[in-house]
């Protein structure tokens, strides 16, 4: 692969890897840095790319993406602790900005889904969900609040996931997870 593939892929897929990082960090600035983390790992890798078509190239740029993405979930936060002790400051991203990428990572639907899918729940299921996964306390404590066993909460915070699970915007931020 050469440097003008890599360039290729840059302009056709650097939106939505954008949002395939904000999806996964929450964060513009840190999804805006694995982005050009991504593509300057591929650049540098360019050679020993061995596959043929953009759909190969393509499905090798998200397994660096996921190596990146993991990295950060690993150490990233460390490493940014580090560079403001050090004295190192990033350019702020504009509102603007904020919002494009906001707009590419589908976040305004994936919010209105997800409390439309919150909406259908169950009210036991949804109180044990919020226990657990908002207050992230643990099941005995999420039990106690709601007065039934260890093994009920476990089963409506189950009940509830797999429920918001088939949300079709959870399942296109999940798309290139594979």
């Amino acid at each position: 692969m050469d440097a003008d593939a890599i360039s290729r892929l840059y302009e056709a897929h650097a939106g939505t890897m954008l949002g395939f990082f904000m999806k996964r960090t929450y964060d513009p600035e840190a999804a805006t840095d694995l982005v050009a983390e991504t593509f300057a790992a591929a650049f540098e890798g360019r050679l020993r790319f061995r596959g043929e078509g953009e759909q190969e190239a393509l499905a090798w740029l998200y397994a660096i993406a996921r190596h990146r993405a993991a990295d950060f979930h690993r150490s990233g936060h460390v490493e940014r602790r580090a560079l403001g002790r050090l004295g190192f400051q990033r350019r702020a991203l504009s509102d603007d900005e904020y919002e494009r990428i906001e707009a590419l990572a589908g976040l305004q639907e994936l919010r209105e889904e997800l409390t439309s899918g919150l909406e259908g729940l169950v009210r036991e299921q949804r109180d044990a969900l919020r226990l657990r996964v908002l207050e992230e306390r643990p099941y005995v404590d999420v039990a106690r609040a709601l007065g039934v066993s260890e093994a009920t909460a476990r089963a409506r915070v189950s009940r509830a996931l797999r429920a918001l699970r088939d949300l079709p915007a959870l399942l296109a931020a999940a798309e290139h997870d594979d």
